[in-house]
């Protein structure tokens, strides 16, 4: 089965001004699925929307900020989409010893908090449709398993995990599929850098496949989640890292 149901398909993707957000959107705007990217900066959206608009899709953008229900609500609403990529999130890296309480709170705000916000909006326009929907949240393998100085980030993650199936379930009957995609270390503008490094080839080591992902590698779990070809998976997470959370302790 392909993705061609995809095409004349509405998408939001948030935090789709850089990185795998606008990876996504790069990758359903090719797939002819008018995409609404999202983001706090309007700016780098306006170039984001142009970069698709150069490969022939059909792009548009809003203004949001996902910690922010007054600002989701206002930004949504009136809007209506088949797919959500709730991608925006932080990493948030440093010893919980030393996280205060803003720390902790952007972090859980953000990829916790700010993943049901967007939810709850998208799926409002889902459901008065009467057409449902997919929804993908993007969590991590750090929602699985722990790593050094995350612990407000693992904890967002686990969250976002539990939050899809707890979703998935009530939103079933509506017709909206709710799953999560968990990226192991993809490369990235912000992380290359850093596994450049001896610190950084050290963790590639511990990957099973002694890589590191590409934003590419997330393609297929992504467009299966959000088509047709997943019809039937709801409450479902997708670990793409290879095998990083099979090696061993």
């Amino acid at each position: 089965m392909g993705f061609d149901d995809l095409r004349g398909k509405s998408a939001l993707v948030t935090g789709a001004s850089g990185g795998l957000g606008l990876h996504f959107a790069l990758l359903l705007g090719r797939l002819g699925v008018e995409v609404t990217l999202a983001a706090r900066r309007r700016s780098a959206l306006d170039a984001a929307c142009e970069a698709i608009r150069d490969e022939g899709g059909s792009a548009h953008a809003v203004q949001l900020d996902v910690t922010d229900g007054t600002s989701v609500r206002e930004a949504l609403a009136g809007r209506s989409f088949d797919i959500l990529v709730n991608n925006a999130g932080i990493s948030g890296a440093g010893r919980a010893a030393d996280l205060d309480e803003a720390g902790w709170d952007a972090v859980v705000d953000t990829n916790l908090k700010g993943v049901f916000l967007v939810a709850q909006a998208v799926a409002a326009g889902m459901r008065a449709s009467g057409t449902g929907g997919a929804i993908v949240n993007i969590a991590s393998i750090a929602g699985h398993r722990v790593a050094g100085n995350l612990g407000a980030y693992a904890a967002s993650k686990a969250g976002v995990i539990h939050l899809t199936r707890a979703l998935a379930l009530e939103w079933a009957r509506d017709a909206i599929r709710v799953n999560a995609l968990c990226p192991g270390y993809i490369e990235t503008d912000i992380n290359r850098d850093f596994f450049a490094t001896e610190a950084g080839a050290r963790m590639i080591a511990r990957i099973p496949q002694r890589r590191l992902g590409r934003p590419e590698d997330l393609d297929g779990a992504l467009l299966l989640l959000a088509s047709a070809a997943g019809s039937y998976m709801t409450g479902s997470t997708i670990e793409v890292d290879g095998g990083h959370l099979v090696s061993s302790l």
